[in-house]
């Protein structure tokens, strides 16, 4: 590695017009804890020079005044349509991945983006998808599919698989991380019903036999209830496979300490776990999540009709709507507003946190979604960095590229290159003005671009120009853990 760093420096030496330049900006790069004033040369997708003299380029970014950091990798998104990339790149993200569900078989995941993908994507092999096609010989590689969408209330959500059925979803399983899927999906939380003690443990020994992590939604009991966690902590001793835990605030909720505490005691005992949040204080997801439809939903969250929306409208519901929407439409989803600030503030503190969006679909901005698609990164560095003093910059950063590039690279070679601003790596950028970045999405307005995020470079390609999409760049790439 320090040969190659050598040899990127003494390259950049002798290049007169790199492809781009940002002159004049504030570096953060946390890995390396370099946060001055350097000016960066890109060329062929590369950061090739971080230099205090003036750099000249095709194209100069004169950013005096910003900040240039890793572009943001959200590990954890629903939404590989070409609005919700669009909106996600505005966000200052540079990579979109779909952990927590995946799809199978892996290549299908970004079918409507592939051909001109705005920033890079990737999913992990998606159990769900795997069980559908076992359970119900249905090919339903994602949650929407060729215009068609997965309903959480058919038979491969509630039916338990017999022995035959767990070895062929096994086999698909290996397939898909052949493909080079990026772990395993586990919606475990949506299908507990479903799910065995014996095709469980499966999905685990599978996963420590490659060598790629369990991306999970735990079982959700009564708020700050641990047994979810402690059931996925357990396996992954038994089997040693390393875990995710998908947005712990949400699941946690009034618990998080508690669970914070857990993880930190099972990462003394040898487990490899990580865990994220989200930075808007509501979950969204199907409205016929097993949650809502055989638990009791407003006992576990402690609202009511009254606090859930149905998201592709911002309709407030009332017991009534509520039962018409579940009834008839069973595949759409909802936003129900349960969490409190202050477990979001203790999970942003805490070290190795990771920020993530959760971002539910979008495909017309006619038809809503959730803000969190359009302002999750704006929002943790306007809100909880320049407005509360929760994080400072550098840690906010870290949290919301370097931690995920980091966690990841052990599974999926591609994120070694990742998450840094340092020469030799991959020039995903963000540049943004600290003093102004912020969201402008609500729920009530879900796609309102952010402030203050001036431009986007996207593997070398500038892609974002002061605040707007250059329409022809389309420079995202398929990530998945074979090596290129």
């Amino acid at each position: 590695m320090r040969l190659l760093l050598i040899f990127f420096a003494l390259f950049s030496l002798n290049i007169s017009s790199f492809d781009i330049v940002i002159n004049g900006a504030r570096v953060i790069d946390p890995e390396s804890n370099t946060d001055k004033l350097l000016n960066v040369g890109i060329e062929n997708g590369l950061i090739i020079s971080l230099s205090e003299s003036i750099l000249t380029g095709k194209n100069t970014i004169d950013a005096k005044g910003y900040v240039v950091a890793p572009g943001f990798i959200d590990i954890h998104s629903h939404t590989p349509t070409p609005l919700g990339q669009k909106l996600n790149i505005l966000d200052g993200i540079t990579t979109q991945l779909d952990t927590e569900a995946g799809a199978y078989p892996i290549l299908e995941f970004g079918s409507e983006i592939v051909s001109s993908p705005r920033i890079n994507f990737g999913a992990s092999v998606g159990h769900y998808a795997a069980r559908i096609q076992v359970i119900e010989g249905i090919f339903q590689p994602y949650f929407f599919h060729n215009g068609t969408m997965a309903s959480m209330s058919s038979s491969a959500w509630e039916k338990v698989a017999n022995d035959e059925q767990i070895e062929e979803i096994r086999a698909h399983l290996i397939a898909g991380l052949n493909q080079g899927g990026i772990g395993i999906g586990l919606l475990l939380d949506y299908m507990r019903d479903a799910i065995s003690t014996k095709e469980l443990r499966m999905i685990f020994e599978v996963a420590s036999m490659h060598n790629v992590p369990v991306f999970t939604h735990v079982k959700r009991n009564l708020p700050g209830d641990i047994a979810g966690l402690d059931e996925i902590l357990m396996l992954a001793k038994d089997t040693d496979a390393s875990i995710f835990i998908c947005h712990i605030t949400h699941s946690a909720m009034g618990g998080v300490t508690q669970w914070l505490q857990r993880i930190e005691q099972a990462r003394e005992e040898g487990i490899n776990i990580a865990t994220e949040t989200l930075s808007y204080l509501a979950g969204g997801t199907s409205i016929s999540a097993d949650v809502f439809r055989k638990r009791d939903w407003q006992m576990i969250f402690d609202i009511s009709y009254e606090d859930v929306q149905w998201a592709a409208t911002g309709e407030w519901l009332t017991k009534k709507t509520w039962n018409n929407y579940s009834k008839n439409y069973p595949n759409g989803a909802v936003n129900h507003h349960y969490l409190k600030e202050e477990w979001l503030h203790e999970a942003l503190t805490w070290p190795d946190m990771m920020i993530s969006t959760d971002a539910i679909p979008a495909f017309t901005k006619t038809q809503f979604s959730n803000p969190n698609i359009s302002g999750t990164f704006a929002r943790v560095l306007g809100r909880y960095v320049r407005e509360q003093n929760i994080l400072s910059l550098s840690e906010a950063l870290s949290k919301m590229s370097l931690k995920q590039a980091q966690w990841l690279e052990g599974f999926a070679p591609s994120f070694r290159k990742k998450g840094r601003v340092q020469i030799g790596m991959d020039a995903d950028l963000v540049i943004f003005d600290p003093n102004t970045v912020s969201a402008n999405a609500t729920y009530g307005s879900p796609y309102e671009a952010s402030s203050g995020i001036h431009w986007v470079i996207v593997n070398g390609e500038l892609a974002v120009k002061n605040g707007k999409i250059i329409p022809e760049v389309a420079a995202g790439k398929r990530i998945t853990t074979l090596k290129n």
